[in-house]
């Protein structure tokens, strides 16, 4: 089993940066692909942005230039950056981790981005 508890969400105004961790646990003998989803109120969830095990990035178009996707693999942690950030990027954000054909979830960890 592997346990993904994130952390870092808040409430922020328009423009402010904001860092959510996820610190993985559990039955992980090697670096895995991990990502960060997101799920707004009456949306699907959509991948914000993804890390391999050997650092490749990618990024949802809407989040490419503002956040920022890291991961320290001593501590099995991995980072969202997200700068100059809007009310659209409010959302309950997910940390995800694959192992083959398993997906592993955080319970989430809510960003408002409100005035």
């Amino acid at each position: 089993q592997v346990q993904l508890v994130e952390s870092g969400g808040g409430l922020v105004q328009p423009g402010e940066s904001l860092r959510l961790s996820c610190a993985a646990s559990g039955r992980i003998y090697s670096m895995q692909d991990m990502g960060w989803y997101r799920q707004a109120p009456g949306a699907q969830r959509e991948l914000v942005a993804a890390i391999t095990s050997g650092g490749s990035t990618n990024y949802e178009d809407s989040v490419k230039g503002r956040f920022i996707i890291s991961r320290d693999n001593g501590k099995n942690t991995v980072y969202l950056q997200m700068n100059s950030l809007k009310p659209e990027d409010t959302a309950v954000y997910f940390c995800n981790l694959k192992r083959g054909s398993l997906d592993y979830w955080g319970k989430g960890t809510l960003v408002t981005v409100s005035s």
